[in-house]
């Protein structure tokens, strides 16, 4: 990877065309090719840029580009379209190179798989007297993550999901009747919505109804929890770092 400040104009011709004035900026040529225009400022996204399969090539810059300070000229070329990043750099303040060698890639912490394998191991967290029965439980229209069964009988299906649509809490005990509980990171009104299909399609079943319909996530959106309460439907929050045993920093009263 190729890292160079420079004082640089920039145009982009194309599909569309788009002119970055003079500025100093960060130009970024990875080793697939790719360049990337940063400013000291909009996060992680560029100015502009040119993705892949593309070539750059270094430019004698013409006299009027001469004569007005442009030292040399990047071209970069994308290989099927044709688009052109022509970089015009009056001033190199810094230049290196380095080889950051094969990235192993992301590694996610908190996804689906991570909630709903927590959640199996510790079923109290959604209510006393649960103990589950099965992973995956199997619907026309999808599986339900995890199903249960409480102390009296009744039968509760966990739907786990990473990311979700309310805000609440769910109340310590358990009715007899069945239970759908959809489990999200963050949730929001969507996951209100695929839980209603899950309950009404189970409720079908003489042998599991009635079925009660829990959402549980680490975060909940106020419009998902008054749709929920709307549709008899009770919320659990997750606290994600507790459930794997993990001390999140947080000061407690306790």
């Amino acid at each position: 990877m190729r890292l160079v400040i420079a004082r640089c104009s920039v145009d982009y011709t194309g599909r569309l065309n788009a002119h970055l004035p003079l500025a100093t900026r960060l130009l970024v040529h990875k080793g697939d090719g790719s360049l990337l225009v940063h400013s000291d400022g909009g996060s992680y996204k560029p100015l502009n840029w040119m993705s892949p399969p593309c070539t750059l090539t270094v430019e004698e810059p013409d006299e009027d580009a001469a004569s007005v300070g442009v030292t040399q000229q990047w071209r970069v070329t994308h290989k099927k379209s044709g688009d052109a990043l022509v970089v015009k750099i009056y001033e190199v303040i810094h230049d290196t190179s380095h080889d950051l060698g094969v990235d192993p890639g992301l590694i996610k912490d908190g996804v689906e798989a991570d909630l709903q394998r927590l959640l199996a191991e510790q079923v109290s967290v959604v209510g006393e007297g649960l103990t589950l029965v099965r992973r995956e439980y199997p619907t026309a229209i999808g599986p339900v993550d995890l199903l249960l069964r409480d102390d009296n009988g009744g039968t509760v299906a966990i739907e786990v999901k990473r990311r979700g649509d309310i805000d609440g809490s769910i109340s310590s005990t358990p009715t007899p009747s069945h239970v759908a509980v959809e489990v999200k990171r963050k949730a929001g009104i969507d996951a209100v919505e695929q839980l209603t299909r899950y309950l009404d399609l189970l409720n079908r079943d003489p042998h599991l109804r009635p079925v009660k319909g829990v959402l549980a996530a680490q975060s909940f959106a106020p419009q998902a929890r008054t749709l929920a309460t709307d549709r008899g439907i009770d919320c659990v929050v997750l606290d994600y770092d507790a459930m794997r045993g993990v001390d999140s920093g947080l000061p407690t009263l306790f």
